[in-house]
């Protein structure tokens, strides 16, 4: 398919799409530890074990499963669950970091980042290039979802509680710059309690503006004060009320109010043939249900992944007004820059400071409606190379060089272009559109 027919068929879906809808997520820690390193004191034999948890993936078709200790049976995972979308391994021990993500939606920008503190005093957390992984995953057109996937350092000696809250901060702080304004889900085995006093996993709550569905949803949105005694889990578990290590917590953004509804420990949906457990950690099984904002909508975006993250969803909810009163492209060969002013006063820019600057003012009621995006490649890799905008009047205002390689992106009706999110550098690598209601 033509590239610019491509990105015509992408906005016309946006026009028409899914306002409203569920999902559910789970967070697994399959016990792919080789025996000889750790037999997780679990009945049976691991590869029979292992396949049986991908049989069990594939039946209850959850649309997002996060693994931890996915090592030297994921072959054999993989081949018995076929879910559409799944990350390749990283390796075995001790190459791989043992975490994968099995999905019904797609997803861009996957990462793996290691930790940069790790203990080996009680648990040898620093044998495997242990972390979290990272991917902006697409849900429905305008609804995407950035989704974590942790597995943080074990042990209680002082080394690993140590390192096990630098992780948790570690995580918090990629939220900070990479997920700015954008739905959040960070969920895996955190091996954190809210009753170990040096453990933080109230921190996603407190810097994030998380929520943990464990702490809302079976302890009433109040978390276990730390040093307080909690009831121990059985696996499975036959209640919620006791605190595991694997948790979950989300947010949603000013375009996307998303809720959890059903908190689940699902160990008992994950046994062996004969009733025996797979894995030594209870599944964390937790339903979600989302709608669209009618006042802000996140629209497609067009260009390349490197750069530096940038959103103006957050700066937009937040005025008292969304609509543009100038629009100021930077280019020469490419787009350099490009900034707004909002009626407010506020300035949003992003990008560099090369090229020549162009200024379209915006008459009264007049708003931008539309945009031409082509781009190329600079280092091998996609940037923005031009873009031409074009308002309710139909006046244009352009930068950069044009290629062959184009979209042509409108606001949907009844809606006109506020803002901008995507990557930028010195120069713009991808360009997104947010819209406001006119």
């Amino acid at each position: 398919m033509a590239p610019l027919l491509a990105g015509l068929l992408c906005l016309a879906s946006l026009a028409t799409a899914q306002t409203s809808g569920t999902f559910n997520a789970m967070t697994m820690n399959v016990a792919g530890l080789p025996p000889i390193l750790n037999g997780n004191d679990i009945p049976g034999d691991k590869t029979t074990n292992t396949a049986r948890i991908g049989q069990l993936f594939s039946e209850y078709n959850i649309s997002i499963i996060h693994v931890q200790e996915d090592f030297n049976f994921h072959a054999t995972l993989y081949a018995n669950d076929d879910h559409p979308f799944r990350t390749p391994t990283s390796g075995g021990v001790p190459f791989g970091s043992g975490l994968n993500t099995l999905s019904n939606f797609d997803w861009t920008d996957f990462k793996r980042i290691k930790w940069n503190v790790c203990s080996n005093f009680d648990s040898a957390d620093c044998l495997t290039p242990k972390g979290f992984t990272f991917m902006r995953m697409t849900v429905a057109p305008g609804f995407t979802l950035d989704a974590y996937n942790l597995h943080a350092d074990a042990g209680t000696s002082a080394a690993d509680l140590k390192a096990r809250a630098a992780n948790i901060k570690q995580v918090s702080d990629y939220i900070k710059t990479y997920s700015a304004g954008n739905a959040v889900l960070v969920f895996g085995d955190s091996n954190t309690r809210y009753t170990r006093a040096d453990d933080n996993p109230g921190l996603f709550a407190a810097e994030n503006g998380m929520k943990d569905v464990w702490v809302e949803l079976a302890k009433g949105g109040v978390p276990p004060a730390p040093g307080s005694e909690t009831l121990g889990c059985s696996n499975p578990s036959t209640t919620t009320d006791c605190e595991i290590v694997d948790k979950m917590w989300y947010r949603g953004s000013p375009a996307i109010t998303l809720n959890a509804t059903r908190f689940q420990y699902a160990g008992n949906q994950f046994l062996q043939v004969d009733g025996n457990i797979l894995t030594d950690h209870d599944p964390v099984l937790v339903d979600f249900e989302w709608s669209m904002d009618t006042k802000l909508s996140v629209g497609e975006s067009f260009g390349g992944v490197d750069g530096t993250w940038f959103n103006d969803l957050d700066a937009l909810a937040a005025a008292s007004s969304a609509k543009i009163s100038t629009l100021t492209l930077r280019g020469a060969d490419r787009v350099d820059a490009i900034s707004t002013t909002l009626s407010t006063g506020e300035v949003l820019s992003h990008g560099g400071t090369g090229g020549t600057a162009t200024t379209l003012t915006l008459n009264s009621g007049e708003t931008l409606q539309s945009a031409v995006l082509c781009r190329g490649s600079k280092n091998n890799k996609p940037r923005i190379f031009s873009a031409t905008f074009t308002t309710s009047a139909g006046r244009t205002l352009t930068a950069g060089k044009a290629t062959s390689d184009c979209a042509t992106i409108s606001a949907p009706s009844g809606y006109a272009i506020a803002g901008f999110y995507g990557h930028d550098g010195d120069e713009i690598d991808k360009l997104g559109f947010i819209y406001s209601r006119v």
